[in-house]
């Protein structure tokens, strides 16, 4: 798709007939608050607005925009950090926000069924109540919408034991760019019948359908957990104790990194009170450990103690509250908003095994000093997931907009020759698709395109994404 579509009131007024007049936004500042996610300052507004409320009302604006081949772009929480809502080429932005049911609770089969538009942390507080565990633990789950959890295939702090959102995505409803509709899979823990098409819909960025029914798979809650903070003098020292914890025989529930620049500049931004770090200290790692026996948690916490103790450490914060602990996951969950807060910045996700993130770390401060940019790390360290922050500062555009991306070409060249890829979590999108070449070979780029082909065939279902210049 090579031009912007710029809707006539013909369909203006179709739409409308399919959801209301109320549900159908063409003012310039709704356009322009829904042309944007997180992914830096970068907005692209659609042409129009267009909110349904069920299936049926989906599948019908899919048919209309399949037969005047309109753009159509889902849109969730627009918390993403890829682009992947960007209507580049106009057409309809199609939230989901009013599709925020949850279905049913399912406590015999450890099931829930929900609308995509449910808010992340409103259902696991729902399934807390029954009882049950949704593990996948996103640092904006407090606004992030369960259906671009899984159009991104998130994880966040728990994903180094409790995996991702594919892990727990069992079936899917979804409305293809024609109108039909399709559910994917069956509600069951094994199926081995034909293609996983629902794996295959989990982290598409919508490129290929619209979800519209989720059934998740849950699991019993923990009764404890036992959270700490460890401070480093050295931060790719932080980065080796990773892999050392795991070789101790160690799975953590959680296992954060947080550069010192990451720590201080949260702590300006919010009032978290003095964790007393001294001078010195460059990185930390937040380390949870969870289960039902206290006495099997203490003996964890006391072998990663002396793991840790190996290395260059200050003293070894320990969470004794229920306050102090959400303090904690209040300041790391708020590091990028403080980042976001305090300049220009663009962020890349990448992952490596996590034996290689000290030469990952290493890597991305040389080529940093090389191209003339300061960057922030801090990210899911037990999954070998960095989240890099580069900072524009005094930075002139010229340089910004010309060295950057050389650097960030780089910092991907390095990621995959450490048997990494491009993102752990925040998908392609918009901003990483010119970097795919370095991840995948012309053979492999064709075979996505081809998957894409079959599925959306007028290349309608959120044009321009994941694949390079497009």
């Amino acid at each position: 798709m090579d031009k912007e579509y710029h809707i006539t009131e013909e369909v203006i007024t179709a739409l409308q007939q399919i959801v209301s007049p109320s549900f159908v936004f063409s003012d310039v500042d709704v356009l322009k608050q829904y042309g944007s996610d997180h992914t830096e300052d970068l907005n692209f507004p659609p042409s129009v607005v267009v909110k349904p409320q069920t299936t049926v009302e989906v599948s019908e604006i899919m048919k209309l925009a399949s037969e005047y081949r309109i753009p159509v772009v889902p849109i969730g929480a627009r918390t993403g950090l890829s682009g992947g809502i960007l209507a580049v080429h106009k057409g309809i932005g199609l939230s989901l926000e009013r599709m925020n049911r949850i279905i049913a609770i399912d406590e015999k089969n450890f099931q829930i069924i929900t609308q995509p538009g449910v808010i992340t942390e409103v259902l696991q507080n729902e399934v807390t109540k029954a009882g049950l565990f949704y593990p996948v633990d996103p640092s904006s789950k407090g606004s992030c919408f369960i259906g671009g959890n899984i159009a991104e295939n998130a994880g966040g702090a728990r994903a180094v034991k409790y995996g991702v959102t594919k892990d727990y995505v069992l079936n899917l409803e979804v409305v293809l760019p024609n109108g039909a509709i399709i559910w994917t899979g069956a509600n069951t823990l094994k199926n081995a019948t034909g293609y996983n098409l629902t794996q295959l819909l989990v982290g598409s960025e919508g490129t290929l359908g619209v979800i519209t029914q989720i059934v998740l798979k849950l699991l019993p809650q923990n009764r404890y957990n036992i959270l700490m903070l460890v401070p480093f003098y050295q931060m790719t020292q932080a980065a080796e104790a990773v892999s050392a914890i795991f070789r101790a025989g160690i799975v953590p529930s959680a296992l954060e990194f947080m550069e010192r620049d990451a720590i201080d500049w949260t702590l300006q931004y919010n009032d978290f009170g003095d964790l007393g770090i001294n001078d010195g200290i460059e990185a930390h790692l937040l380390i949870e450990v969870d289960g039902n026996y206290q006495e099997v948690l203490f003996a964890e916490a006391e072998k990663i103690v002396q793991v840790v103790e190996a290395y260059a450490i200050d003293e070894v914060l320990y969470a004794d509250t229920e306050e102090q602990k959400n303090k904690l996951w209040k300041l790391r969950r708020n590091v990028a908003e403080a980042v976001k807060q305090n300049t220009v910045y663009k962020e890349e996700d990448t992952v490596v095994p996590r034996y290689e993130l000290p030469v990952l770390l290493k890597g991305i401060k040389e080529i940093g000093k090389k191209y003339g940019f300061r960057s922030i790390c801090y990210g899911h360290a037990g999954d070998g997931n960095l989240h890099v922050n580069i900072i524009k500062e005094n930075m002139t555009d010229t340089d910004w907009k010309t060295n950057v991306p050389k650097g960030i070409r780089e910092i991907f060249e390095l990621t995959v020759h450490l048997k990494g890829t491009l993102s752990g979590e925040h998908g392609i999108g918009w901003v990483q698709k010119e970097y795919m070449d370095i991840a995948f070979n012309r053979l492999h780029l064709q075979l996505m395109q081809d998957i894409k082909k079959v599925f959306d065939l007028k290349n309608i279902m959120n044009p321009g994404k994941i694949f390079p210049q497009q």
